[in-house]
């Protein structure tokens, strides 16, 4: 597993952007989120060593743009840059989500034809809006791979129509203080969803503020993914 960051920087876009965990970092460290900035591995995939050979060895999950968002306006100037790393490390697995999936369309190199065998898009929603305009748009786009992330999950949302395709559904909490809280009613009845379709669920992580059997929970950032993992429900 690889991360590939070719940019930083990011601004809030919709309503599970509020409590954003990178936006979060950011003012910590006195950094403007909003400064969109092409960064120094810019060019990691095709990066070699003394020997001559890729420093990501073949084979690899490259996780890409997880601090930003690849569709976003601000680097439609380096982006083509990008496809062409990627077609050139076929033997890679490329995996990047997007809030802007309106955009696929004018964001894809001249050759993409019905899809990179070695890319994979996945659509965040987190309410039921979202996952109506956004879920109807992706369902149509010539994408060979696609995951549906519900995270930060802020409502119960049903998405059954839209699974035809999908390869993966990832459910996720929000992580803040202040965080709208999650219901475990609301993953379990993704995961039903699911199911009925024959696709994969992932319960990624509870939420700070958990709601269980009617009861309320409020839980470290550290222990998040843990009590996901203990739940056991992923199929």
């Amino acid at each position: 597993m690889s991360m590939w960051n070719p940019w930083r920087g990011c601004y809030k876009y919709s309503e599970g952007c509020k409590y954003c965990y990178i936006h979060k970092g950011d003012a910590k460290r006195g950094v403007n989120t909003g400064t969109i900035v092409k960064t120094d591995s810019f060019d990691a995939p095709v990066a070699k060593n003394k020997k001559g050979e890729y420093k990501i060895k073949s084979g690899q999950t490259v996780y890409l743009c997880f601090s930003t968002d690849f569709l976003i306006e601000e680097a439609d100037e380096w982006r083509n840059q990008c496809w062409k790393m990627i077609k050139e490390r076929s033997d890679l697995n490329f995996i990047f989500l997007t809030k802007r999936i309106e955009r696929f369309m004018q964001c894809i190199p001249n050759d993409w034809n019905n899809g990179y065998d070695n890319v994979t898009v996945g659509c965040t929603v987190e309410n039921q809006d979202r996952a109506d305009f956004r879920l109807s748009l992706f369902a149509n786009l010539p994408i060979k791979h696609r995951n549906i992330i519900c995270q930060p999950l802020i409502e119960e949302i049903t998405i059954a129509k839209y699974l035809n395709n999908i390869e993966l559904v990832v459910v996720g909490g929000e992580s803040d203080r202040n965080a709208r809280p999650l219901n475990y009613k609301w993953v379990l009845s993704i995961r039903e969803q699911c199911i009925a379709k024959g696709v994969r669920f992932e319960f990624r992580q509870c939420g700070t503020h958990f709601i269980k059997d009617d009861k309320k929970y409020t839980l470290n950032v550290k222990d998040l993914c843990i009590q996901a993992r203990k739940a056991n429900i992923n199929c």
